[in-house]
Formats: C-alpha cells, sequence, structure tokens
C-alpha cells in the first residue's frame, strides 16, 4: 500500500473556503500549513492555533455537518472516535455529522502528549466545552435568524426549530456553513446533564476499525513520496542507554563499496546509510564497518538482580506506620521472599518508521509520535531550523505499550533527508529498537509479612501486634500496598531508573499467596482486599 502526496497550497485559515466544504489536500511539498478545560494547563507556542478562539477547536460546514480539531492522536486507543462522539452530543448532531482530519502541527490545537488515556481524560472536556459554546453561539444566530428567543428553540442532527412551529427551521449549515464562528473560547458554556446524553454512553462503531480489519488503513510505515530514497541507522549492536551514548571512532566506507548507489552519511555520532532501493538500504547498515567507542551502563541479565543489591541508591521512605520490627518479633509466623521482574522493552509490534523531505528553509516529517509539537521541537533541535517552519504530519504506527523510538525514527529521518536534499524513509530494525529503545526497569522487591495464629494479620484495623508488611523496592509509586496497622516501604533507586509500580503491586499479591491459602485469607478480609 502506498500513499503518495499532490502538491497544493492549503493554509488553515482556507479550511472552511470552497464552498464551505472541508477540503482535506494535504500537500506533500508545498507551503506550510498556516495553521482551562482540560486537566493540565495548555501549552502554548510558535504556529499554533490559538487555543481561546473557537474556531481552533472545531469548524460548521454548508453541508450541516462539523469537523472536530484534536490535539491528541489515535494509537489504537478509539479516542479519535470517544472524541467526536463528545462533540456530537454537546452539538446535538449525529454521528454519521461529525468527522475529524489528520492531526498535524499547524493545524491541531496543542494539548500535549497522548499518554496514559489522556486523550479523553485532558482532551474530552476541551472538546466538550468547546461543542458547548459552539451550540450556544449557533443558537443565537438562529434566534436572530428566526426571531424567536433561543429558550423557546430546539436542535436535533444539526436543525433548529421553533418548538411550538416546527415548519420554521435552520440548519447550522445555512446560518455558518463556510464561514467562521469568529468568537472566542470561554469554557463557561453550561454542558449536557448526563441524564440528557444521546450518544455518549452508547455503543458506537469505531471509526478506525473498518479500514484495518480490511487492510485499508494507512500507517506510517505505508507511506511513500515521489522520488524519496530509503535510509537506515548503523549503531553498534547490543544493549546500551541513550545517555551515556556511542561514539564514533572510525568509519570504514570501503567495506561496502561493493553495494551501488549508497551514501554514508555521518552526524556527529549519529550514522545512516541512504539508498535509491531499500535493499541496498539494508544491506550497506548491515556491511558498514563502524568502529565504536561505547561505555557499559547497563549490567545485562546476568547477575542482574545481585548488582542492585550492591549499587548506591537514593531510599525514600514512602510508608511508616507503627512498630513494624516489635509486630515481627511477636508474630506467630513470618514469611519472606524476594520478587524479580528483568528489564522490559517498549518495543512496538512493528519497528517504527518515519518519511522526512527537509529544504533549505522548511521541513516535513511524516510519522508515529505521542506529541506532534514535542516532535517538532525536537527535530527542530538535530536541524537547526526554526520550529513554526517544520510540520509534523501524524500517522499511526505499530502499536506499543509505552514511548518507544517514534521521535529518533522522524530524527534519523530528518537528517539524512537534510543531508541529500531529498525525502527520506527511514524503516527501524528490530536490533535498533531492541537494543537502544526504551525499557521499563528492573524490579527486585523483598517482602516480609507476619501473621497471628488466627490468620488475622490483614485487617485494616486490628491488634497493632500482629499486622505486617515490608517492601524494599528498586522504585515505585505504589504508596500503601495494605491497609495495615503496622506497615514499612521503603524505595531504593538506584540513578537513572523509573518507576515500577505494577511490579509492586505484584510483590505484594504474591506475598499473599506463599503467606497462607489465598482463599481463606481473602473470605477472612474481604473488607481490606475487597
Amino acid at each position: 500500500m502506498r500513499t503518495a502526496f499532490k502538491a497544493t497550497k492549503f493554509p488553515r485559515r482556507d479550511l472552511l473556503k470552497a464552498g464551505g466544504a472541508l477540503i482535506i489536500g494535504f500537500s506533500w511539498r508545498g507551503a506550510l500549513f498556516a495553521q482551562g478545560q482540560d486537566a493540565v494547563g495548555f501549552i502554548a507556542g510558535p504556529d499554533q492555533p490559538d487555543p481561546n478562539r473557537l474556531d481552533t477547536w472545531l469548524a460548521i460546514h454548508a453541508d450541516n455537518t462539523a469537523t472536530i480539531f484534536m490535539g491528541f492522536v489515535e494509537l489504537g486507543q478509539g479516542a479519535s472516535t470517544a472524541l467526536l462522539q463528545l462533540a456530537a452530543e454537546e452539538l446535538d448532531l449525529d454521528m454519521s455529522q461529525v468527522k475529524s482530519v489528520r492531526v498535524e502541527t499547524h493545524t491541531a490545537p496543542n494539548q500535549g502528549g497522548t499518554v496514559a488515556g489522556s486523550a479523553v481524560m485532558r482532551g474530552g472536556p476541551r472538546i466538550r466545552a468547546a461543542a458547548a459554546e459552539a451550540r450556544l453561539a449557533l443558537l443565537a444566530l438562529a434566534s436572530k435568524k428566526l426571531n424567536v428567543p433561543v429558550d423557546h428553540l430546539a436542535v436535533s442532527k444539526g436543525i433548529v426549530t421553533v418548538v411550538d412551529k416546527p415548519n420554521r427551521s435552520v440548519t447550522y449549515g445555512e446560518l455558518v456553513g463556510g464561514k467562521t464562528l469568529g468568537v472566542p473560547f470561554t469554557g463557561k458554556a453550561p454542558l449536557k446533564r448526563p441524564s440528557e446524553y444521546k450518544i455518549v454512553g452508547t455503543r458506537v462503531p469505531r471509526n478506525d476499525i473498518p479500514d484495518k480489519v480490511s487492510g485499508k488503513y494507512v500507517y506510517a510505515q505505508h507511506v511513500r513520496a515521489p522520488g524519496m530514497l530509503h535510509g537506515r541507522i548503523v549503531r553498534p549492536r547490543g544493549q546500551g542507554a541513550y545517555g551515556a551514548g556511542a561514539t564514533v571512532v572510525d568509519i570504514d566506507e570501503s567495506s561496502i563499496r561493493n553495494i551501488p548507489g549508497v551514501r554514508v552519511i555521518r552526524k556527529r555520532d549519529f550514522v545512516g546509510v541512504v539508498a535509491s532501493g531499500e535493499w541496498e538500504a539494508i544491506r550497506a547498515a548491515q556491511q558498514l564497518k563502524v568502529t565504536w567507542g561505547t561505555t557499559a551502563s547497563l549490567p545485562g541479565n546476568a547477575g542482574l538482580y545481585e548488582k542492585m543489591r550492591t549499587e548506591t541508591t537514593t531510599d525514600t521512605v514512602a510508608l511508616e506506620r507503627g512498630d513494624v520490627a516489635s509486630v515481627l518479633g511477636r508474630a506467630a509466623h513470618v514469611v519472606s521472599k524476594s520478587y524479580r521482574c528483568p528489564y522490559q522493552s517498549h518495543a512496538p509490534f512493528g519497528p517504527n518508521c518515519a518519511l522526512a523531505d527537509v529544504q533549505p528553509d522548511s521541513a516535513l516529517v511524516v510519522c508515529s509520535t505521542q506529541n506532534i509539537y514535542l516532535t517538532r521541537d525536537k527535530v527542530g533541535k538535530v536541524l537547526g531550523i526554526p520550529v513554526d517552519k517544520i510540520r509534523i504530519q501524524y500517522y499511526e504506527g505499530s502499536g506499543t505499550f509505552g514511548h518507544s523510538c517514534h521521535d529518533d525514527a522522524a530524527e534519523a529521518a530528518a537528517i539524512l533527508s537534510q543531508a541529500v536534499g531529498k525525502p527520506v524513509r527511514v524503516q527501524f530494525m528490530r536490533w535498533d529498537e531492541h537494543g537502544w529503545d526504551n525499557y521499563g526497569p528492573a524490579h527486585l522487591a523483598e517482602v516480609r509479612a507476619g501473621i497471628d495464629v488466627d490468620g488475622n494479620h490483614l485487617r485494616a484495623e486490628g491488634s497493632r501486634d500482629h499486622d505486617r508488611g515490608e517492601s524494599y523496592t528498586t522504585a515505585a509509586v505504589y504508596r500503601d500496598p495494605l491497609p495495615l496497622s503496622n506497615a514499612s516501604l521503603i524505595h531504593h533507586c538506584p540513578k537513572g531508573r523509573g518507576e515500577a509500580a505494577a511490579e509492586t503491586c505484584g510483590s505484594f499479591e504474591a506475598q499473599l499467596i506463599w503467606q497462607a491459602d489465598q482463599i481463606e485469607i481473602r473470605t477472612m478480609n474481604r473488607d481490606v482486599l475487597g
């Protein structure tokens, strides 16, 4: 599957022109697009739509449909459908009357990164508020046109009617189709009560699933551009941390002399190859001899947990309640266990990919990313081009848990394209990501717990003589593993390691299984365990 782009100039303000129809004719090489209801502050920056203008968030068209501009991306979680549900609900439109456009800089509001379910949690309130305010503005226009008070109007599927004279009506499209609303976004419009919902809370088909099931969906890996070259990055095999880096000592370009049409690109310690054919680029990346100056920064799997025990750590007392030492000394039974979890890769199902076309004064990058504006900032730094001249266009990539090499692929494609002056498509290889991608931290937990002769150690409110839970972890955000009268939780964090809340929770659950018969304990202490 291939997607090519027809050159066309199309700034954001022209989206509502052409007879009121929304024209999505994204250019490949043309002019760049000119273009507090959430839980975090809105992010301002150069060449971004003004979040305080209602037209930043939606547009009404002459055919009585609406386009919703989203700042969060579709990662397979269904957010692109859910956000349209919220908009349709507040606008009193049908789901068939709302749509969205591809998320990209210059046209999408900057709401930060799409992480941890934030698309609906943080993006939803903004979309709801904007849609409610648009409905209010449209009703005001309808009131003037129909010469009746707003409270005498009703709306259904974008058709505004006079309550006692249903033959008198006007559509949203007739009111403003092809024009901007031109009003500020205050966020003060009243929202619908849940009892008034007709769309939210109902089963609505995902808008992305049909094409995904049929194989028509265009992922970042499918995008092509006329005259593009193929690129691959070159890194040392094995595992390493980006912070430690790998320095280039020497490159032997004669090692790929037998592969015609290949060019080696080096920018400081970045090394890549570019070729007209993808197979030639793959061969060259594998065959190119590079002498690396590397410093071992990760211990590998051998002796991992022993090394973690011996490292200098930053200790944080997350929980200290009761007299743990005294209770353990008098407990009828004490169980001590160690729980281990290895490093876990955030690598996607399919390696990351990006396509870039960099010109002397502008750049277009097609990629999968969780934050288009942050990716734009990173690309701007490696290219030395002002960010308002860089356009990041989002295409969904392969699924992944946690952040992966989205930005790395985008930066690599941009560097290679800038060096050769042509569009370059970079496809990472498995070893590129497995060796150098983001990994969840390894985890070591040591848990001791005591019970009395009746097995009552799990009571939330019991004798201070027999409730006990203790954990030593490499990292955790889990603050109170069990509501015990006597408990201690200490975080031991070696430098550079992050959170491991899931592993901590699992350690305490596993401890319960070892402590006694799980069914009996849960029956005796159902108020604590739920």
